[in-house]
């Protein structure tokens, strides 16, 4: 026998996605103008330039970073232009020719050495070799914070201990106490996959985000807590709410920048996902009009070959979750269903 009642809610749910779908797109660009780990103005040029075999931009665009302490930049576009070099590293390899002992040289050459031997099987000991690169970028400038990001990196590659790792912190907070990229690296090494437990991480995670700056990114650390509890399983269990406040203390972090920013893109991203495990439909799309077209390859990589695609993919799906959830037939202000006479 047919179940009508069942039939009938798969039309009704057919009908809201087919009438509310369209107009959903409202605020969200076009499939074409997203684009992934899209570069900001200061370092697409020094991109560019690497492409040519240049090296003058990046080895500007960074000592500008170091010279006015702009810690968190620095990191960002260390990260960038190393993994730019894995490909193509022959402006690298002049830059570190002329300036054998220049710090920003340094800083990429051990970002990039980190980098190239993670994913090998033979990571932990080919990874003990790229310690002296580490020590010559941070002797390169003793206030530089990112070279002991890069340590907190290695640590967990090297199967470094508890003790070790403290030591490492302890120098990265001394020299900027509140750096994401730190406290970022220090999470993945407490996270259940490595070192620790998803109640250290989320632990760490919440301390971190009650001691930030106002407006720092470090508030929605507990977001990558709940990520990394959300993907890698686990005998802990985290109770929902826990998971729920996570999720709201970053979209208040990102109400606070404006749309379509790319500074805090990877935080939108990465939030985005975590509405979506959550079942937060309507908070997702939120995030997703706010995200704009600058889509990143974390976290969409590390559930598909195709982090563009999946970002796509998983944006209509918000989508048609919400606008199967919009009533068919609005209420007017009245009370009442809205009459074809009403406006």
């Amino acid at each position: 026998m047919v179940d009508t009642m069942a039939l009938l809610r798969a039309f009704i749910r057919t009908a809201r996605m087919v009438k509310n779908t369209s107009r959903l797109a409202a605020g969200l660009p076009a499939d074409d103008e997203v684009l992934l780990d899209a570069p900001d103005e200061r370092l697409a040029p020094a991109l560019v330039a690497a492409a040519r075999g240049e090296y003058d931009i990046a080895a500007k665009l960074l000592a500008a970073t170091r010279e006015a302490a702009e810690w968190e930049n620095r990191d960002r576009y260390a990260r960038r232009l190393a993994a730019f070099a894995r490909t193509r590293d022959e402006w690298l390899q002049t830059w570190q020719s002329e300036s054998p002992h220049d710090p920003d040289a340094l800083l990429v050459k051990a970002e990039l050495a980190v980098r190239r031997w993670w994913e090998s099987p033979a990571r932990a000991e080919l990874l003990r070799e790229v310690g002296p690169l580490i020590v010559a970028a941070a002797e390169g400038d003793p206030r530089d914070p990112v070279p002991w990001r890069i340590a907190l990196d290695h640590a967990r590659g090297t199967n470094a201990g508890h003790t070790e790792f403290e030591k490492l912190w302890a120098e990265a907070v001394r020299r900027s106490p509140h750096h994401y990229g730190c406290h970022v690296a220090a999470l993945k090494y407490l996270s259940a996959a490595w070192y620790g437990s998803h109640r250290e991480c989320f632990d760490f995670a919440e301390r971190a985000a009650q001691d930030a700056l106002p407006g720092s990114l470090v508030q929605a650390l507990p977001v990558r807590a709940a990520f990394a509890y959300l993907t890698e399983g686990g005998r802990a269990v985290i109770p929902r709410e826990r998971l729920d406040e996570a999720a709201d203390l970053a979209i208040a972090v990102s109400a606070a920048y404006a749309p379509a920013d790319p500074w805090p893109a990877e935080v939108r991203n990465l939030l985005t996902y975590v509405l979506i495990r959550l079942e937060r439909w309507q908070d997702a799309l939120d995030q997703l009009r706010l995200i704009g077209p600058y889509a990143t390859s974390f976290p969409w990589d590390r559930v598909s070959d195709d982090p563009l695609g999946q970002f796509l993919e998983l944006r209509d799906g918000v989508r048609l979750e919400v606008a199967s959830n919009i009533p068919l037939h609005p209420r007017s202000e009245h009370g009442g269903r809205a009459r074809s006479g009403d406006h």
